[in-house]
């Protein structure tokens, strides 16, 4: 009897302890990775380049509807290219000096956004003597009696898509104004150039602007429409 006794008691203390070791192996088995936040985040550099990088001349959609619109009854016209940003920074104080109304250049093909692909594309533009398409057109163009036109100096000369738009529009009696910006090279003959190409336009000095200052040419665009007796409306 004793030894049924001892035998039964064994047997308790086995399933017992058998108890004890499935519970341990359960709470165990649960990762500790899944608490942490770090399973779940993704590294920045995982980011598509189209979010993580921003092109440099690119205007969100809801900016694009505060831009000067043209046909507004002014008889002036700030008309350019940018690509950098440089020459839009001139363009808009012209804007704000004259209150002409604004034309923005915009490649129906945008442009990289990468420089050293951009100058290979602007060398092989030039070579080929190409005229790239503008993505709009200006509305009511014959009511502008002066053309501030402005573009930046890309290989010693204009971008081609300015071309494009002298060849695109007559500018028989009107005055245009150029300016350029660059790092240096100001307008190496282009203002020539727009003379032939507008025989019976009236084609003013230039302003040229380095690169650095085109930050900041809110002076040396007052000092340049006095200079070319542009007159200025009253603010």
């Amino acid at each position: 009897m004793k030894k049924i006794l001892s035998l039964v008691l064994i047997l308790t203390m086995v399933f017992s302890l058998a108890a004890c070791g499935n519970s341990g192996t359960t709470e165990s088995s649960t990762p500790e990775a899944t608490s942490g936040p770090e399973s779940s985040a993704a590294p920045e550099e995982n980011m598509p380049s189209s979010e993580s990088t921003a092109p440099t001349e690119s205007v969100p959609q809801d900016e694009e509807s505060s831009q000067p619109e043209t046909g507004t009854g002014s008889t002036s016209l700030v008309v350019y290219f940018s690509w950098s940003g440089n020459t839009e920074s001139v363009a808009n104080e012209i804007h704000a000096q004259t209150g002409a109304d604004v034309f923005e250049i915009v490649p129906a093909e945008p442009y990289t956004d990468d420089y050293d692909t951009l100058l290979d594309i602007a060398q092989d533009e030039q070579a080929n003597d190409a005229r790239p398409a503008i993505a709009d057109t200006v509305d009511h163009f014959e009511q502008y009696d002066v053309v501030y036109l402005g573009y930046p100096n890309w290989w010693g000369d204009m971008p081609m898509i300015l071309y494009t738009f002298l060849d695109d529009y007559d500018f028989s009696g009107k005055t245009i104004a150029p300016f350029v910006t660059s790092g240096g090279s100001g307008f190496s003959g282009t203002i020539g150039t727009i003379e032939s190409m507008e025989p019976d336009a009236t084609v003013t000095e230039g302003l040229s602007l380095g690169s650095s200052e085109s930050a900041n040419p809110a002076a040396a665009v007052t000092e340049w429409l006095a200079g070319i007796s542009i007159s200025v409306p009253a603010s």
